[in-house]
């Protein structure tokens, strides 16, 4: 499946590292609950019709095959139906993907023509109509199809609500593709996860997901300026350029228009060749002073979801003191130790880029909390604790995050004091060991009881508490769920168990649980215990501790972790990170 190009390359390396499929095959189904515009061009062969004398579990499987058929409708899918069966099933309620490797058995043959067939599989999650995919929570898929004969054929007559889809079928035919919308700060395109059918209708589909608005998960937690604009036409691509005919849109300022234009670029770059979009507003050349009259991602770069600031290298704690990726101590106090620093953060100056602000977990004289201060100057402790996760920061905000005592998370501006964020359904999951920020600030992975990952989104709304909600499993087939770090505004990298890898490894996934991903251990020296990512930056681990000890820092690179100094010993170290 085609993934945005912003982390093709990303997920391509991973892919190569470990040689595996991009679906887990114990994970759960998907279901798709669209019939999205279907094009000659849509890759596939189109399925056949039943055949005489086929047995129920022929009839079942053909029909789950025919569900991958390119054609409006699926009249192949509904031959294998009885007649009433065929006037009342849709296939526009949803598609639902199982593992390849599924099983069919006849439960019973009626001695009136009736029969029933269960079929069992795994189960990848689902897809809703506008093509947002959530992770199944059960790890198997299981549907039994009642028969009856008509004319002496058999004919399911009770058909599942929507698709039934093989894997391999859902994932040559649909592509991955990200829509964009605009964080609250107005500096960042977010990316918002999509499936959309292959072929020359993609382009159109794309900007009808915009114009639909986020999913529901993230649609408290961002804006949406195509939320009054329609569609005048189908969207239009010559060559290396799509024309995008918009209504509704005449009203809006020039900097409401800078936004809309940033979301449809960025959303109709992935297609192929990267094309460019001329936008127009009711058949008129839109005019933006500064743009030209066909845009690319260039003329809205400073809306780059991965954007990372220059020459921010890993840090990572040793004996209490920071260090960069080099071995060298950070800057001033915190370099040498003074804090006693347990994990730590580091924020960048979004003008500059320039390291600018910092906040470190101490553990000293028996006593935990939190200091804040410049980076490279002193910190002063602002809040204490029974203990804290490892703080987290996001490039859109000059603000620290962090869970004290499993429950209560925590906002930190750089100058100012702690504030708490409301997070109304942690507490009913259970301890939190982990809170990571993705880099736009709109989302935060949360590690729930050290074996539960959950993804949510950070909703601010004016003269209310900032708030975490939403909270949703991504990865409910690993277990042991140690550490986690975003690699892309909508990839994550996982250390956890129950993965086709022996014991606690790393992985790589989907903002929306798609695409479990071993990647390689070649070259650690033992479990990793922590991890670091961002986007453009090769991962940091720190692998090898035993017993409570720390354990030695490791950075991935051509697909084998090798010490941060090549040629060097390995470096002791642990809770690594990037500045955001």
């Amino acid at each position: 499946m085609t993934r945005r190009p912003a982390c093709a390359a990303f997920v391509a390396l991973l892919l190569a590292l470990a040689g595996c499929s991009t679906v887990p095959g114990s994970s759960a189904t998907v279901q798709i609950t669209q019939e999205p515009d279907r094009s000659s061009e849509v890759e596939g062969l189109e399925p056949i019709g039943p055949e005489e004398g086929a047995s129920p579990e022929e009839i079942v499987r053909r029909f789950i095959d025919a569900a991958a058929s390119t054609a409006r409708q699926h009249p192949v899918a509904r031959e294998f139906l009885t007649p009433a069966a065929k006037d009342a099933w849709s296939d526009e309620t949803g598609i639902t993907v199982i593992g390849a490797d599924y099983a069919t058995v006849t439960e019973g043959t009626g001695s009136e023509g009736s029969a029933t067939v269960r079929v069992t599989a795994d189960l990848l999650g689902t897809v809703d109509p506008r093509g947002v995919f959530s992770i199944g929570t059960e790890e198997r898929f299981s549907h039994e199809f009642p028969l009856e004969q008509v004319g002496g054929e058999w004919r399911i007559s009770d058909p599942p609500e929507g698709l039934v889809m093989l894997e391999p079928d859902f994932e040559r035919l649909y592509d991955e593709r990200a829509v964009f919308f605009i964080d609250p700060t107005q500096q960042r395109v977010v990316p918002d996860p999509r499936y959309v059918i292959r072929g020359d209708a993609q382009p159109t589909t794309l900007v009808d997901r915009l114009i639909a608005g986020p999913s529901p998960a993230l649609e408290a937690g961002v804006q949406n300026l195509l939320g009054d604009a329609g569609l005048i036409r189908k969207v239009t691509v010559s060559g290396l350029s799509v024309t995008v005919d918009l209504t509704g849109i005449s009203e809006l300022a020039a900097p409401e228009l800078s936004l809309l234009s940033a979301q449809l670029v960025w959303t109709l770059s992935q297609l192929p060749g990267t094309p460019s979009v001329e936008l127009l507003s009711d058949g008129e050349e839109l005019n933006l002073e500064g743009v030209p009259p066909v845009q690319s991602v260039e003329d809205w770069s400073e809306f780059d979801p991965e954007a990372a600031p220059q020459g921010a290298v890993g840090h990572y704690v040793d004996g209490g003191a920071l260090r960069l990726d080099d071995g060298e101590p950070a800057p001033g106090p915190a370099g040498q130790g003074a804090y006693g620093l347990q994990s730590a953060a580091v924020s960048a100056d979004p003008r500059t880029g320039e390291l600018s602000a910092m906040v470190g977990v101490t553990s000293r004289d028996f006593r935990t909390a939190l200091v804040v201060g410049p980076y490279g100057g002193d910190l002063a402790e602002v809040l204490p604790g029974g203990a804290f996760t490892a703080p987290t920061v996001a490039a859109t905000r000059d603000e620290f995050w962090t869970v004290r005592d499993g429950t209560a998370v925590v906002r930190v501006p750089a100058d100012g004091q702690p504030q708490p964020v409301n997070a109304p359904t942690l507490g009913a999951l259970g301890f939190a060991s982990v809170l990571q920020l993705s880099p736009d600030g709109v989302r935060a992975a949360v590690v729930v009881n050290s074996n539960e990952l959950y993804v949510g989104t950070v909703v601010r709304a004016e003269n209310a508490p900032v708030t975490l909600r939403d909270l949703r499993p991504v990865a409910p087939s690993l277990t042991g769920v140690l550490d986690v770090a975003w690699s892309a505004s909508d990839q994550l990298l996982v250390l956890a168990s129950g993965g086709p890898q022996d014991g606690i490894a790393p992985y790589a996934l989907g903002v929306d649980g798609w695409g479990l991903t071993p990647v390689a251990t070649a070259g650690l020296p033992g479990q990793p215990t922590s991890i670091a990512a961002a986007p453009s930056q090769q991962p940091l681990v720190s692998a090898g501790g035993t017993g409570g000890a720390g354990g030695t820092m490791w950075e991935l690179s051509g697909g084998t972790w090798v010490t941060l100094v090549r040629g060097e010993q390995p470096r002791p170290g642990t809770e690594p990170f990037f500045p955001a």
